[in-house]
């Protein structure tokens, strides 16, 4: 880390996703640093460090993991992709070598490693960020998992759980809103708020919301199609988070999930 390193409240407060990058590599060693830090800051449960980082840099690799992800051009832009996998095939390995019993190959040893996976990918995010480098997380790993998962010949109890970019930023986007903190934080219980509350909560969101999607042609085009007239019915129709997709990718998932040996039947 250098003097220059931006403090963690300020990496925080400018955070912004990036979706453009120049042509520039990334230095090796600046990306073992940044992994290197990212493992040894996360917690872990158990310390089982129960995941497992795959970096892809090849161009023509690169070339089929943006079709995996939906033909997103960043993919295609940044000089790294790093997927980030749920992984006990080491650690169950490491059992059946020292006579142990057999474990985590269910769906409690998904939920850890899969939450392992996350810690350290944020860690990752940070420290590039500190960096000056941009990333963006691509939620299309959980839509793509199984194929994904053949792509990088990931064996049993091994499966992605997310993926970024990372690259030398070639855009300066604006920081995203978020809803204000009191939608977050409940005393003691959770308290649900009352319809008024809630109308209050996402009263900001829904103007800016709806301005930066309508702002781009492509899906107001798209909106006015399929006869949208709010964000909260954007967010769920057939232009963004379709039920019936997820649903359909959600029953794949379970597949997966077992195929790979985290569900028993």
């Amino acid at each position: 880390m250098t003097p220059t390193t931006p403090p963690l409240p300020q990496l925080l407060a400018t955070h912004r996703s990036i979706r453009s990058f120049k042509p520039q590599p990334i230095d090796a060693d600046l990306i073992a640093e940044v992994l290197g830090e990212a493992v040894a800051g996360g917690s872990s449960s158990g310390n089982l460090n129960s995941f497992s980082m795959v970096l892809t840099q090849d161009e023509a690799r690169k070339r089929r993991l943006y079709e995996l992800h939906f033909e997103q051009e960043m993919v295609l832009q940044a000089p790294l992709v790093v997927t980030f996998c749920a992984d006990f095939h080491r650690t169950r390995r490491w059992l059946a070598r020292r006579g142990a019993r057999d474990n985590f190959n269910n769906l409690i040893g998904w939920h850890v490693a899969a939450f392992d996976a996350m810690i350290v990918a944020q860690n990752a995010c940070l420290g590039f960020e500190a960096r000056g480098l941009g990333i963006c997380y691509m939620g299309t790993t959980l839509h793509s998992m199984q194929a994904i998962a053949d792509f990088l010949e990931l064996p049993p109890t091994c499966l992605p759980v997310t993926s970024i970019v990372v690259g030398h930023p070639a855009e300066d986007p604006p920081k995203r809103d978020r809803l204000p903190l009191q939608a977050f934080i409940h005393h003691e219980r959770y308290q649900d708020p009352a319809d008024a509350e809630l109308d209050a909560i996402y009263a900001d969101r829904e103007v800016k919301g709806w301005a930066r999607y309508m702002s781009m042609p492509r899906l107001k085009a798209l909106a006015e199609q399929e006869g949208i007239t709010s964000l909260a019915q954007f967010y769920t129709s057939k232009v963004k988070y379709d039920p019936d997709t997820f649903a359909k990718d959600s029953a794949a998932l379970r597949e997966t999930l077992k195929a790979r040996g985290f569900l028993q039947e």
